[in-house]
């Protein structure tokens, strides 16, 4: 059996998980409630963290050290995570932009249009340009 663990992997039961953390477990289980370590259930309903989730638990410690209440910590939290998703979210439309560069080189071409509008070219053709001559003559008062 091939198993690959990360940081993300729920492998710590409530008691070494509040070890690593430096809190007792009944902390973990009213973090638990409120919402701010959500850790994974095993089929028995035993909860079970990762690293990530130990992780957070002490940075809840840190910030709850610095003054932060729990709704401010928990607001922090999900900001951060929030963060985190849309970055992974960049990542991979950079990802998917590159490659498609990649497999298409050439195949679209923008100019702008007259009115400042965006043109589509083929690749290897030019915007035809107005070349005609236009004379103002300002109106006789």
């Amino acid at each position: 059996m091939n198993v690959e663990l990360d940081e993300t992997t729920p492998v710590f039961a409530i008691a070494a998980a509040a070890e690593l953390a430096g809190m007792h477990p009944q902390t973990l289980r009213q973090y638990d409630r409120l919402g701010l370590v959500s850790p994974r259930r095993t089929a028995g309903r035993s909860r079970r963290y990762s690293m990530r989730d130990v992780a957070q638990l002490r940075e809840i410690a840190r910030l709850g050290g610095e003054g932060v209440s729990l709704e401010g910590i928990r607001r922090i939290l999900e900001l951060e995570n929030q963060v985190n998703r849309l970055h992974a979210r960049v990542r991979e439309l950079e990802s998917t932009l590159a490659d498609e560069l990649l497999n298409r080189p050439g195949r679209r071409v923008f100019a702008a249009g007259s009115e400042g509008e965006v043109v589509t070219l083929r690749a290897g053709t030019r915007v035809r340009r107005s070349n005609q001559l236009v004379v103002w003559r300002p109106l006789d008062r």
